[in-house]
């Protein structure tokens, strides 16, 4: 038959330096139907959205080593990759407390896996 595959699952881009979390996370976009990309970092994850042209989603965290937080990288996906959708979590700041990127979504943790996966489904349904 040869290798001819399905049509592809939407990319998601989970950002998260907790590897409990991270793989925690991972296996939810999966569950929900999507293909996790993970980064452990800000700066991993710009590297991974210049080069990879498939990602529809970014799932990241405020809190992170390296030269930003979750809240500049969601910053610089909307100046630089306008198409992409935003998911930002955090088990330390509350939703009234920052100031979202438009078109972007805050969950605190602990979050709640179906709000998230229906939150996925939704932005997949965007493109």
């Amino acid at each position: 038959m040869g290798s001819s595959k399905t049509p592809t699952k939407p990319a998601v881009l989970v950002v998260e330096d907790e590897p409990l979390l991270l793989m925690m996370a991972l296996d939810l976009v999966e569950d929900a139907g999507f293909e996790p990309v993970e980064a452990r970092n800000a700066d991993e994850a710009l590297e991974i959205l210049q080069t990879r042209k498939d990602i529809r989603i970014v799932f990241t965290d405020i809190d992170m080593p390296g030269t930003m937080n979750g809240m500049r990288l969601a910053a610089m996906v909307r100046d630089r990759w306008p198409p992409i959708e935003i998911i930002i979590v955090s088990g330390h700041v509350k939703g009234g407390d920052v100031t979202l990127p438009p078109r972007s979504v805050f969950y605190s943790k602990p979050y709640d896996t179906s709000q998230i996966t229906a939150q996925l489904h939704r932005m997949a349904a965007l493109h």
